[in-house]
């Protein structure tokens, strides 16, 4: 799996691009790093790949997963798995029925759905903790969590806004290796958006600086 941006930039309801065209490919199990000033539009970049575009905004350019054009389609039909600042899990539904709703249609039959998501409990740290009320649990089971719902819809990529900006330093180190090692495992390309420069020399994947809308601004991760 791949994921390529090609000359890719949002506009404005006023027509104003947000930043410069931005080119770049992640490959299978990589992880790339984009920084930039706060305002220039990293998380709009995140929401444009995801297809989640406020009313109004427009997107130029191509974003492509394994070859394929999806830049007109539907959030839902993208399968592009996101990750946000807080870790936001369902509070009516346990911490198990959480990581269920995230499975892929693909995994048929209630026996193999739940050995999946114990399967995923265990990958998380998080056994014994299946019907746990979310609430319970520390700010870093919720971030192993969240992101184990991710990676049982199998995306296509995934999309990692600011996801450990919260964390307290030593509690981040932690996180931030489980969630860029749990992508490597599953093979899967990823884009982090981050301010913390340690979190880009983390991932391994190369760092793009989002740039102006005057200028220009390629990569290769």
């Amino acid at each position: 799996m791949s994921l390529q941006l090609d000359r890719l930039t949002v506009t404005r309801p006023n027509g104003e691009a947000m930043f410069a065209p931005l080119t770049l490919t992640v490959e299978t199990g990589c992880i790339a790093s984009v920084m930039g000033p706060s305002g220039m539009g990293k998380s709009t970049l995140l929401a444009a790949i995801g297809g989640h575009l406020a009313p109004g905004f427009r997107t130029q350019g191509h974003v492509l997963l394994t070859g394929r054009d999806v830049t007109h389609l539907p959030a839902e039909k993208r399968g592009v798995g996101i990750m946000f600042q807080e870790a936001v899990l369902f509070p009516h539904l346990s911490v198990a029925d959480n990581l269920a709703f995230g499975l892929s249609a693909r995994v048929r039959g209630r026996a193999a759905r739940r050995a999946a998501v114990e399967a995923a409990l265990g990958q998380a740290g998080l056994d014994g903790m299946g019907q746990r009320d979310p609430a319970t649990l520390s700010g870093g089971q919720r971030a192993r969590a969240a992101l184990m719902r991710t990676l049982l819809s199998q995306p296509c990529a995934i999309l990692l806004d600011e996801p450990f900006s919260s964390l307290d330093p030593e509690l981040r180190q932690d996180i931030r290796a489980f969630v860029f090692d749990s992508i490597r495992r599953a093979q899967i390309p990823a884009l982090l958006v981050t301010h913390d420069v340690k979190d880009a020399e983390a991932s391994g994947g190369g760092l793009i600086g989002l740039a102006p809308a005057a200028a220009t601004s390629a990569g290769r991760a």
